[in-house]
């Protein structure tokens, strides 16, 4: 959760680095600063976004008591709505904006908003971290599955949207479980699987037609990008020699070649597999974690795409893996001891669990 939050506040930088398109010029500012791995987040001069805000929020509705389905989507719709009041300075998403507030917990069908042809961003993908880490078991795949659906399309009724939130929430219980990197995105294909499956059985008959009718473009952007990284069958290492992306300008390009209109990390596709590629091209079981850890911030968190939302996804992995292992105590102390409303009260790095 921390280090989400220190994955967010980096890729936004105070919404400068977020709505900056040339990742070369974050790195020249990044340098200027002395080089990411110098600089000390704190949240008075490295706000966290929305992100965090509306990451939080799902944490803590996690954390309610609630004792079925429909008592814990109420408190998710009851957080989302609160999470609002807290947006000033951290450039919430429009969809989320407007969407959140259809929502009322206190009626009979009121927490699905109708589907959305316009609501396949990221807006559901970057706050999903937390339920992957509530059920991160494998016998969990179905709630998981269905929590993150049911959160996500709370204001992403896309499955372009929702299926973001899925992949995020399935990619940080897969870095609970340690699971090889190289299995990930071919576990991600066949629990698309079970969630067509939910949909069907959880949607408004009205709604099935345009729910598979868009199914198949988070689907194949997938299925495109593991055939690329030879990830397919999740059984082999990824390549990378015949699409090298070492220089920032290729990152640039790469990241935006998988965006839907041309900002890489935007939308529910392409937030996880940018995370999904960071990890891939800087995370090694051994190694030198904090060079590992430094790069994966500058692969995930400064490049000209939404760097906040691929940033805290990217994150959330890296500290659900290795806890604080690597990261340098300038990008997570301060923010700790600093910040309750980002950790809660007597909260302590030593303490974490």
């Amino acid at each position: 959760m921390v280090l989400s939050g220190v994955g967010d506040a980096l890729g936004y930088k105070n919404a400068s680095w977020e709505f900056c398109r040339s990742g070369e010029r974050i790195h020249e500012e990044a340098k200027e600063l002395g080089g990411i791995e110098s600089v000390t987040v704190t949240p008075k001069d490295w706000r966290v976004s929305d992100d965090t805000v509306m990451h939080i929020a799902t944490a803590e509705a996690l954390l309610t008591e609630w004792s079925d389905s429909d008592q814990l989507y109420s408190s998710i719709a009851l957080k989302y709505l609160e999470s609002m009041k807290d947006m000033d300075g951290r450039a919430p998403g429009i969809t989320c904006s407007r969407k959140v507030h259809m929502l009322d917990p206190h009626k009979k069908g009121g927490l699905i908003i109708p589907f959305d042809q316009a609501g396949g961003g990221c807006g559901a993908a970057m706050r999903a971290a937390p339920i992957g880490l509530y059920f991160w078991r494998p016998e969990q795949l179905d709630k998981l599955v269905s929590v993150s659906i049911e959160s996500g399309r709370m204001t992403h009724h896309h499955p372009t949207g929702y299926l973001g939130s899925l992949a995020v929430a399935l990619f940080v219980s897969y870095s609970v479980q340690k699971r090889p990197l190289r299995e990930w995105g071919a576990g991600l294909l066949r629990t698309l699987d079970t969630a067509k499956e939910y949909i069907i059985q959880h949607s408004p008959q009205r709604d099935h037609k345009e729910h598979m009718d868009n199914w198949t473009y988070f689907e194949q952007h997938w299925k495109d990008y593991l055939a690329l990284r030879q990830l397919t069958s999740g059984k082999t290492d990824a390549v990378f020699e015949d699409h090298d992306v070492k220089s920032v300008k290729e990152r640039d390009a790469f990241y935006k070649s998988l965006s839907y209109s041309g900002t890489g990390g935007a939308s529910g596709h392409d937030a996880p597999i940018i995370a999904y590629e960071a990890l891939l091209n800087t995370w090694r079981p051994v190694g030198d974690k904090r060079r590992q850890w430094i790069d994966l911030c500058e692969h995930s968190m400064l490049h000209g795409g939404d760097s906040d939302s691929t940033g805290i996804v990217a994150a959330a992995c890296w500290g659900a893996i290795e806890g604080y292992t690597g990261v340098p105590e300038n990008h997570y102390r301060l923010g700790v001891s600093r910040s309750p409303s980002l950790t809660g009260e007597g909260y302590s790095p030593e303490s974490y669990p």
